[in-house]
């Protein structure tokens, strides 16, 4: 498989992130009387690593249940699963349109839940021709589902040429659709996650795709923002359901963006969004909440000594919605409201995150800081239950999460739970590469933005 592209912010480095995490689960296995190999090359781990990935993505039916039958040869399984996919692949260039809503939902479904990259990579520009048929041609709900199978490629290819080509091919057209105000909302939706999701993905080395798709991003939320007058605009329903995702995606590509980027978005930025804050709609309220946190990170991040213009009355506003009990609002809605502005007043005010452990397999992503958090959260909507198999076998996830390549640990050593010691341990070597990482990426797009 292609090395996926490095610079992905909230990354470590993978060999030593990798490295620290086989040390502590071998050190685990030996206090247990585990024989280990230590001498192992870094060869004969990748040539494992490629069997492992290839039996996980590859051994069992996509689409239909298992059979349950154990004696079935893996080649045939095989040959079975790429027949069930190339009919679907078939099916979305039917002429019915229930037909290749179906061929979407089906490839969504296996898309999500397995690694395909070889099969894929020779039929990838046969998929993407459909997908820009289905994006120019169908109706919203089609686009829509086409939009979500786009970013699911895109993942699936791993961030390396062939995912920066197709960007290419579909991002005018993902473009055309979001700032068509008369297209589907629902369509309009999906391509602003699409967007943003994909170039964080294939371009995050391009500073000028990036910078157009901010500024596209950037054109759609900010319909939400208050007139000369401090008022808020009357938006028409299903509206901040767009401004939402189109926030979330420009929010996932900031942590993409060099400190002189950040700066200037602080200052044009956050007074708006603070009015925001009292939009009528729980999720956007939400998500600029959530936004607000992740810029104040960043502007941290460069430096320490960073502080709001007015952050007294930014956090007199989170107190007010971090214990708003108006009855009028759902009960749900209140609950989840109260509990992220408590989150973003606590990290306001004391500069502490509350961390979050996401496990898969025999491994574990600390969700640390709130760029992390988007970052985790734009790839779990996409990839939904699915996530925790990509975060365990996808070469791009690992990169991205510093979680280096895909363990092979014997019996012995699975049955075996990590020490809170030995997670901070982890933790700590994580931190200090992600760190070391985050730096070196600002410094080497200053020079392109």
């Amino acid at each position: 498989m292609p090395r996926s592209k490095k610079g992905k912010r909230g990354s470590g480095k993978p060999g030593c992130l990798r490295q620290e995490v086989l040390q502590l689960q071998l050190c685990k296995g030996l206090k247990n009387g585990v024989k280990v190999d230590l001498c192992a090359s870094d060869d004969e781990l990748m040539s494992e690593n490629q069997s492992h990935y290839s039996s996980a993505s590859e051994g069992a039916s996509v689409i239909d249940e298992p059979t349950g039958n154990e004696n079935v040869d893996e080649q045939t399984a095989q040959e079975e699963t790429e027949d069930k996919l190339k009919q679907c692949i078939d099916n979305l260039m039917d002429k019915s349109a229930k037909t290749r809503l179906a061929a979407l939902e089906s490839l969504r479904q296996v898309f999500s839940s397995r690694l395909l990259y070889e099969f894929l990579t020779e039929r990838r520009l046969t998929v993407s021709d459909c997908l820009e048929r289905s994006l120019k041609k169908g109706g919203g709900e089609e686009q829509a589902a086409a939009a979500s199978l786009f970013s699911l490629l895109c993942i699936q290819l791993g961030g390396g040429d062939e995912a920066e080509e197709g960007f290419k091919m579909l991002r005018p057209v993902l473009t055309n659709i979001l700032i068509d105000t008369g297209a589907s909302l629902t369509a309009r939706q999906s391509c602003a996650r699409a967007l943003g999701l994909c170039c964080y993905v294939s371009t995050a080395e391009d500073g000028e795709d990036l910078i157009q798709s901010l500024s596209l991003l950037e054109g759609v939320f900010m319909a939400s923002y208050p007139n000369r007058e401090g008022v808020l605009p009357t938006v028409k329903p299903g509206t901040p359901a767009l401004h939402t995702a189109a926030l979330q995606a420009w929010a996932l590509l900031l942590t993409l963006c060099p400190a002189s980027k950040i700066n200037s978005l602080l200052d044009h930025h956050m007074p708006k969004l603070q009015c925001c804050l009292q939009s009528l709609d729980v999720n956007y309220r939400i998500a600029v909440g959530e936004t607000i946190a992740l810029l104040v990170e960043l502007g941290r991040d460069i430096d320490e000594d960073f502080e709001l213009e007015d952050g007294e009355s930014l956090c007199q506003s989170l107190k007010s919605l971090a214990t708003d009990g108006n009855k009028h609002r759902a009960k749900n809605d209140r609950r989840k409201q109260r509990s992220i502005f408590r989150e973003v007043l606590h990290y306001l005010e004391n500069e502490d995150f509350t961390d979050e452990r996401i496990r898969f397999g025999v491994e574990s992503v600390y969700i640390d800081s709130w760029m992390r958090r988007r970052i985790y959260d734009a790839f779990k909507e996409v990839l939904e239950s699915g996530v925790r198999h990509h975060l365990q076998f996808n070469p791009l996830l690992r990169d991205i999460f510093g979680l280096g390549a895909p363990l092979i640990l014997d019996a012995a050593v699975k049955s075996n739970k990590i020490s809170r010691f030995e997670k901070h341990l982890f933790n700590a070597a994580a931190f200090k590469a992600r760190t070391k990482l985050r730096n070196k990426v600002r410094d080497k797009r200053a020079d392109v933005m």
